[in-house]
């Protein structure tokens, strides 16, 4: 098993440093059109991360062992070098990128995607408001362990991943020289993937680099000022609701689909007629 350092665990200094002196400058030099911050609102997203670390500790235990039943399986094997790391990271942000974006358009992904997307700010403690059900992201990375890629070196790579996109959760940082944001996710990038508006939906979806938006039609740049949170917002600073609210939604809509479906039912045995279309349930809440 490659010895490899748990970046996010040595991140942490650097992420309280980086949003105490975020704070500073937003009370000292505010921006009357930025978002910035709302107590409440960072004390969600800062608890909602506090407990992501407990359930994602709990999802490990049978990922961990499927990565490596696959593992052992596969008689590839890709060892952990200065060169190889690259490309392993390379490899990890192309499947993030498609994992993020199933994560969009999937409804049952997006009730855990939902949540990072659930606050009307935009900020540093925004990056810190993830998911508690995680667990639906671990297929993506089949094919990287498949090739033999050791799944430790696996978690290196998505802690990588991670940790540079902290960084990229702030408004105080505008737009970067063009061959930065040619070539990778920044601030701007990713303010607009943050954002309601429709021009805005389900777009940027990189992790580190922006080129595979680029390459699959999914980038749009950063012209008017991002509108933060969901096409329907939810009026709750209250974690386990943050958490859960999109699988309640997806419940409430498939009774409302059992029961249009039996009311359906009872009007074809008493001979009515049904048309195109009727019983058939579209999801209330889409994809930001």
């Amino acid at each position: 098993m490659p010895n490899l350092p748990d970046v996010v665990l040595w991140s942490i200094p650097a992420f309280v440093l980086l949003t105490v002196v975020e704070v500073i400058s937003v009370r000292l030099r505010p921006d009357e059109d930025a978002a910035g911050y709302e107590t409440k609102d960072a004390v969600t997203s800062v608890g909602m991360g506090l407990g992501s670390l407990a359930f994602d500790a709990l999802w490990k235990i049978p990922i961990v062992a499927i990565y490596t039943a696959v593992y052992e399986l596969t008689p590839l094997r890709v060892p952990v070098l200065w060169w190889t790391v690259p490309l392993m990271l390379l490899a990890q942000d192309f499947l993030y990128y498609w994992q993020h974006r199933g994560h969009h358009v999937i409804r049952v992904l997006w009730a855990c995607h939902v949540v990072h997307h659930s606050s009307r700010r935009f900020n540093l403690t925004t990056a810190l408001r993830q998911p508690w059900t995680s667990v639906t992201g671990w297929p993506f990375y089949l094919p990287l362990i498949a090739l033999g890629v050791h799944p430790a070196a696996v978690a290196f790579c998505y802690s990588i991943n991670l940790v540079y996109q902290f960084c990229i959760h702030t408004e105080r940082v505008g737009k970067l020289p063009r061959p930065f944001e040619f070539v990778l996710n920044t601030p701007s990038h990713h303010r607009v993937h943050h954002a309601s508006q429709g021009g805005y939906l389900d777009r940027n979806f990189g992790g580190i680099l922006i080129v595979w938006d680029r390459m699959f039609g999914s980038w749009v740049g950063e012209t008017e000022r991002p509108v933060y949170g969901l096409t329907k917002n939810i009026e709750t600073y209250n974690p386990l609701r943050v958490a859960t609210h999109e699988y309640a939604a997806i419940a409430r809509d498939v009774r409302a689909g059992e029961q249009r479906a039996e009311v359906d039912d009872g009007g074809e045995d008493e001979g009515a007629e049904q048309g195109p279309g009727q019983g058939v349930h579209a999801a209330g809440s889409g994809a930001v």
